[in-house]
């Protein structure tokens, strides 16, 4: 028996002797299938009318975050009061650069450059990385999937300051795993925003209930939200696909309102805040407040909440470009959300100039009509009735609906990042259901959607004021910057190619207004910021020990991984009876016999009569084409009937939604067939890799699909005792007759076809591992816990590989083993 090769952390062999050759010669990899897909990709241009159109949904889906904070981010400012109407307008002036700043330059035309193919967010980012530097812990890929056609990248000098970064980068897994790290933290603060941001949106618009009867207690409010987060948590199942359309017109109206409020307020009230856009009251405000000034950037922040959230990897902002293109975006911002901000913000700042004793509820007591004298509101209702309320009332509900609307986001939104991570082997599986036929990115999952029910009803009931959860919000938001602008450091490097001059300045402006908000919320973390921490401590962990467990797996399997040799000498029926039907041995190489199929055929005394190892992968792309998904080659010679279907996936592909995933594997098995019989002329050849992909010419030579008989995995081990299984002309021949394995391959291109179709009929068997991880005995305290209890404890809650592969029950075989890692 020729004993295995070792492999090192790239998936590529030290030894490059004999075995070696060997080893390429049989099992190539497949370099020609991928480059028989590669196209570009290109740009879509959009018309003036599709671009306005496109601006104006985008104010739905993208800004709804953004258009809320309103609502709540001058009492959180001033949470004691305000003692001097001067900090009123240090505090406009610290809010309209701090839009101008972040929102403005450094996302909408910054960093929404540094999108994946018309995707955005933290995972976006870190996806360019992988392709353009060697920084994935799992490698699982190949040089053949840089030919997708959703691969892009750009080539680096090798004596450019890029490349230098790219190899400073490379050259040690700790840097990986820093790099990781930082992606992992500014994902679970954003799912700790998920939470807090419905809590404070909903609970901050029910407020205004109070307005209306001050004698209300709070607790009444509380309860109100607690109704609508249950409502709103409860029909995520059926996604926002069927109430989308009301997203943008809402959205629209709120900032049309209070962008119209602020316009009211500021000539009612205060003209004189409009100074505020001179930098010089900044400086004052500081001067005059000290530290209470210092720590009150905490509230100021909650104004670029919506930003910063969503492009840590949510699809409610920057993060869907690829329905909404970044001049869409841009359009809308400055346009509509970045004046209408504004006037809104400026407009309170008037109202409190002469109401300061009114800033818990600044947004709903500068309303007009709301502040009428009792002997005004008498002369006002004779003359226009009981206009107040008509103002009022529309707003309260326009307010309530806003605050939906980005919940709504930010919930779908954390349904991505959790999908993203486990697409990238950094979260335990979980059902993942899709919710819209027209749009990829609208999914569901029910777990997560329950646990973030619990957890935001818990903040919204715990707190019961907004000036608590702002700091928690604060808190998530400010560190999620911080990760989003060391990523776009190295994106500048290694993507863009910039002038390390250009990064340098970039760097330092963003880090010097990041790094003084950060310094502002540390004062805060004993009142409320503790909790976006606590809750991103234990997604954190979570993931990281979800994805050591899972590189730990991969190591084990990459150094166990079966000899090609070993097995061509075993001969075409592998030692073992051959039995009818089609066995599909699912695996995580994409090269390489698995340890488990080993294990299986040392423990059976058959194996069918096909045999198929299956991978699927996913890949760091947003998406893989249809009919670039499939790789299919053959291992071996003809008579052995094995062949390897390799399944390729982007982070934002829901395999799930690939009912047909097995008539597509044989539709892609039988055109190699066919493709293969007409570059080879059917006859046995050294090389084995055609490239099996389905294109639109070729569906002519596709065989009809057939109904799939399933049978239990005890009957495909006693259907036949004969050595090997020959083709047939038809299933029934193949049940009942036998040939040897000479007269196997021999037989024409048809004669395999028909051979395969009957094995086929006569059954496919899902074969998978279930594998016990254990850590050895030697290993470290640490990682015994991590291995032996929270990962098993994972594993073991978590979701079935063939509930995620829809394999039905009747046709899974479990082949069960220990690794030892």
């Amino acid at each position: 028996m020729v004993s295995d090769m070792e492999v090192d952390m790239n998936g590529e062999d030290d030894s490059k002797g004999g075995m070696w050759a060997l080893e390429q010669k049989i099992d190539q990899p497949m370099d020609e299938e991928a480059g028989r897909l590669k196209n570009m990709y290109r740009e879509k241009k959009f018309s003036t009318i599709l671009l306005l159109r496109l601006a104006f949904q985008s104010l739905g889906v993208v800004y709804g975050d953004l258009g809320t904070s309103p609502l709540y981010v001058f009492y959180n400012t001033f949470p004691k009061g305000i003692d001097d109407t001067e900090d009123i307008i240090g505090a406009l002036s610290l809010i309209i650069y701090s839009l101008t700043l972040i929102p403005l330059i450094k996302y909408v035309f910054i960093v929404c450059r540094a999108n994946d193919n018309g995707q955005g967010g933290t995972f976006a980012l870190y996806s360019l990385l992988c392709r353009h530097a060697k920084v994935n812990t799992i490698p699982n890929q190949h040089r053949t999937d840089e030919d997708l056609t959703t691969y892009s990248r750009a080539t680096i000098h090798e004596k450019s300051f890029a490349a230098k970064t790219k190899r400073w980068l490379e050259g040690h897994v700790f840097k990986r795993n820093t790099l990781l790290l930082l992606v992992l933290v500014g994902t679970c603060m954003a799912i700790g925003d998920g939470i807090l941001t419905p809590a404070i949106s909903v609970l901050s618009a029910s407020g205004g209930i109070k307005i209306d009867h001050p004698g209300m207690s709070t607790d009444v409010v509380i309860v109100v939200s607690v109704i609508i987060l249950l409502g709103l948590f409860s029909l995520q199942h059926y996604g926002p696909d069927k109430v989308g359309w009301l997203f943008a017109p809402v959205v629209l109206i709120w900032f049309l309102l209070i962008g119209g409020i602020g316009i009211f307020n500021i000539w009612k009230y205060d003209v004189g805040v409009l100074r505020a856009f001179s930098p010089i009251y900044i400086y004052r405000y500081f001067a005059r407040r000290g530290k209470n000034g210092w720590t009150s950037l905490g509230g100021i922040m909650l104004s670029i909440t919506g930003v910063v959230l969503n492009d840590a990897g949510t699809e409610a902002l920057f993060a869907d470009l690829a329905h909404f293109p970044l001049s869409a975006i841009q359009l809308a911002f400055t346009v509509v959300v970045f004046p209408c901000l504004l006037l809104a913000y400026s407009g309170q700042a008037a109202y409190l100039m002469k109401n300061k004793e009114h800033v818990s509820d600044a947004f709903y007591r500068s309303i007009p009509d709301i502040i009428l004298t009792a002997s005004e509101k008498v002369v006002s209702n004779r003359i226009r009735g009981n206009l107040a309320d008509s103002i009022y009332w529309p707003m309260f509900v326009i307010a309530t609906l806003a605050a939906i609307v980005a919940s709504q986001a930010t919930i779908s939104a954390t349904f991505s990042i959790i999908k993203q991570a486990n697409a990238l082997g950094c979260f335990p599986r979980v059902k993942v259901i899709h919710t819209s036929s027209k749009f990829l990115g609208q999914i569901y999952i029910p777990d997560i959607n329950w646990i973030l029910m619990v957890l935001c009803i818990i903040v919204t009931a715990g707190f019961k004021n907004q000036s608590q959860i702002g700091n928690a919000y604060g808190t998530a938001v400010v560190i999620v910057m911080l990760a989003t602008t060391f990523i776009m450091i190295l994106i500048m490097l290694l993507v863009w190619r910039c002038h390390w001059i250009l990064v340098l300045i970039f760097a330092a402006l963003s880090l010097i207004v990041e790094c003084t908000y950060f310094s502002a919320v540390l004062f805060k973390i004993d009142q409320g910021g503790w909790v976006p921490l606590v809750i991103a401590a234990v997604f954190l962990f979570i993931m990281y020990v979800w994805h050591y467990g899972t590189v730990k797996r991969y190591e084990f399997e990459m150094h166990s991984k079966i000899s090609m040799a070993w097995i061509l000498g075993l001969g075409p029926s592998l030692g073992l009876v051959r039995v009818p039907g089609v066995g599909l041995v699912y695996t995580e190489l994409a090269s390489g016999v698995p340890h488990i199929f080993s294990h299986f055929i040392t423990n059976l005394p058959a194996i069918h009569s096909v045999v198929v190892f299956v991978c699927v992968k996913y890949l760091p792309v947003y998406t893989v084409p249809e009919d670039e998904r499939f790789l299919v080659k053959r291992i071996g010679p003809k008579n052995f009937h094995m062949f390897r279907c390799v399944a390729r996936y982007g982070y934002k592909d829901l395999h799930k939604k690939d009912d047909q995933f097995e008539k597509k594997l044989f539709d892609n098995l039988f055109m190699f067939v066919r493709l293969e019989s007409m570059m080879e002329g059917g006859s046995d050849s050294d090389e084995y890799s055609v490239y099996g992909g389905q294109s639109q010419r070729s569906k002519d030579f596709l065989l009809p699909d057939t109904n799939h008989n399933t049978f239990s995995s005890v009957v495909d081990l006693t259907v036949s005792s004969g050595d090997s299984i020959v083709p047939a002309k038809s299933p029934h021949n193949v049940h009942n007759s036998g040939m040897s394995s000479g007269q196997v391959s021999s037989h024409t291109e048809v004669d395999e076809m028909e051979f395969l179709t009957g094995c086929r009929d006569a059954g496919v068997v899902h074969i998978m591992g279930n594998t016990v991880v254990r850590a050895r005995r030697d290993s470290t305290f640490y990682k015994k816990i991590c291995i032996d209890y929270v990962y098993a404890f994972l594993r073991k809650i978590c979701r079935e590989n063939s509930v995620i592969f829809n394999v039905p029950h009747e046709s899974l075989l479990n082949v069960g083993q220990v690794f030892y890692v």
